[in-house]
């Protein structure tokens, strides 16, 4: 790029940079959104397809999950990383609903590029598209029905819709189950009197060569560790659990120092103080009256010795987040200072044992004091399935907790887009600037749902769209499409549900992008710093690495 002044050329970016302009820049913008919401459009609804993703390590991953999609593709294009954007932030906040929401960015942009075409300014086009999703949080408000959160069946039903669709679908009647009953363990009341879920209290271990339908919940924690020495305890009832994030080991010196000996007495005598300092260790956790002992570090072998010969199962190197989960469920305290441990300390859990899953052995805490932390041990038969189960799992949970948060739902199998469609279209005729085309787009732009729905389940979209729209016309704002009959049907009656929350989020995170793109009219890319042959900068050894 280079300005003018006074006949002399400025050169103001780097040679090679790359600079696209106005409409240039506009619709490679477009195309390479458009790109991103094609790649994931097939996987929507219950009939949708999976993808294989295979990186440059060779590993694979068989997902129908829009934002795993998204995030283990290789992505290059800065304007196509802005709409993966969207999917995580939806998968954040609602867990569900990614790819509906990048389906919709991606019709945004084609519609938003008729009206361009016509020399329709993109402000405008931008100004019709927040009015629109104005007007959508709004009807969103109106047809959302309020559920009863104490109703494990409704629970179940929205968690239902969650999974339909994905490999672990056969088994949804189960993991429904047990998605709604770790929401509903680990709920605690706010001061307003409104339920909290924290879905970092439930723990998910993963181990392959089983079943999905071993896959269970457990009222406690799950480590995967197994017991240090073979003569501690396996199975311990109404245990009292130390948890340490202190080294049970005994400390080496941080200055270097050098200890002279002279005698094989004086050798003797730093040995015998070194074993009764490990000795303390263990005694000092056998008298605050603990049964079990959980430790963020090591434990060395001689600690381990005297923990076994006191009667007292020990596990080390536990993971920092296991070690706060285990502080909550049972009711512990984390100590820092061995010297400090106190009975006060102590947390207490019905039965502590260690079983054999999968190959492995893991450590279960079960029966705990306040269950307000809970475990699951997802099961497959392949890495890929306990994967897809996991996704499964996490898209479930998210939505019940949304309803428990927020009590509120929508009707699934494309009704809200289409009554929103149909709603949006008789508003933009209430407009009188040029923004009401906008806002006609927008309007249409949902109905690629509901078309995306009939034809990935191999259906006729226009004669489907039709006979929902006839539906919508007739005041069945829970008419949906079955994809398995090809029929009309109302939602609600076929417990077909989804969490406000996932509409709503969906819809904003679409728009928000959208405008983004459109605002663009300037795209600047500046040259990449590029290696000299052979790798390794000058000056530098062969290895391409700076000597310090």
């Amino acid at each position: 790029m280079a300005g003018q002044l006074g006949g002399v050329p400025i050169l103001i970016l780097r040679e090679g940079s790359e600079r696209t302009r106005g409409k240039d820049a506009q619709s490679s913008n477009i195309s390479a959104a458009k790109a991103v919401a094609s790649a994931v459009r097939t996987t929507l609804g219950p009939k949708g397809m999976d993808k294989m993703l295979v990186d440059s390590l060779g590993d694979v991953v068989i997902t129908n999950d829009g934002v795993t999609i998204l995030k283990e593709m290789d992505i290059d294009s800065p304007t196509a990383k802005m709409v993966v954007e969207v999917a995580k932030t939806v998968d954040s906040v609602a867990g569900d609903g990614t790819t509906t929401s990048v389906v919709i960015a991606g019709e945004l942009l084609k519609k938003a590029e008729d009206l361009l075409e016509q020399e329709l300014h993109p402000s405008i086009v931008t100004l019709g598209y927040r009015l629109a999703a104005d007007k959508a949080r709004e009807l969103l408000n109106e047809i959302a029905s309020d559920i009863d959160v104490d109703d494990e069946e409704e629970l179940k039903k929205i968690a239902k819709t969650a999974i339909t669709g994905k490999f672990a679908e056969e088994s949804r009647e189960f993991l429904s189950e047990i998605a709604t009953k770790a929401v509903k363990d680990i709920a605690e009341t706010g001061r307003d009197g409104s339920k909290v879920v924290d879905i970092d209290n439930i723990s998910v271990e993963k181990k392959e060569g089983g079943r999905i339908q071993d896959t269970k919940l457990v009222q406690g924690i799950v480590i995967d560790k197994e017991v240090l020495h073979s003569g501690m305890p396996r199975k311990v009832e109404d245990a009292n659990i130390a948890l340490v994030s202190a080294s049970l080991e005994v400390k080496k010196m941080e200055t270097s120092a050098e200890i002279k000996m002279t005698t094989s007495d004086q050798l003797k005598g730093f040995l015998d103080e070194e074993e009764k300092e490990m000795q303390e260790m263990a005694l000092r956790i056998k008298d605050s009256g603990a049964s079990i002992v959980i430790c963020q570090k090591g434990i060395d072998d001689l600690v381990q010795h005297y923990l076994a010969k006191y009667g007292i199962l020990a596990v080390r190197r536990a993971k920092k987040s296991d070690m706060e989960k285990l502080a909550k469920a049972t009711g512990g305290n984390i100590a820092t200072n061995l010297k400090e441990l106190t009975k006060a300390d102590l947390g207490y859990a019905g039965l502590v044992e260690e079983r054999k899953m999968g190959g492995d052995k893991m450590l279960f805490v079960e029966d705990c004091k306040n269950p307000h932390a809970v475990s699951i041990v997802i099961r497959g038969s392949t890495e890929q399935v306990v994967d897809e189960v996991e996704r499964a799992l996490h898209d479930m949970i998210m939505v019940v907790a949304s309803i428990l948060e927020d009590g509120k739902a929508v009707a699934g199998g494309a009704a809200v887009e289409t009554e929103l469609a149909l709603r949006i279209r008789e508003y933009s005729a209430s407009l009188k600037g040029r923004e009401q085309l906008a806002v006609d787009k927008f309007a249409e732009a949902l109905e690629i749902i509901p078309r995306t729905l009939a034809e990935n389940a191999g259906l006729d979209p226009i004669d489907k769209l039709v006979e929902l729209k006839a539906a919508h016309e007739r005041g069945d704002k829970s008419a949906g499409l079955n994809v398995y009959t090809g029929t009309v049907v109302d939602m609600w009656q076929a417990g077909v549900m989804e969490p406000l929350r996932t509409k709503k989020q969906g819809v904003e995170s679409a728009t928000d992008v959208a405008v983004m793109i459109l605002r663009i009219d300037d795209v600047i890319a500046s040259k990449k710093e590029s290696m000299p042959p052979g790798g390794a900068g000058e000056g530098m050894p062969p290895g391409g690495m700076m000597p310090y």
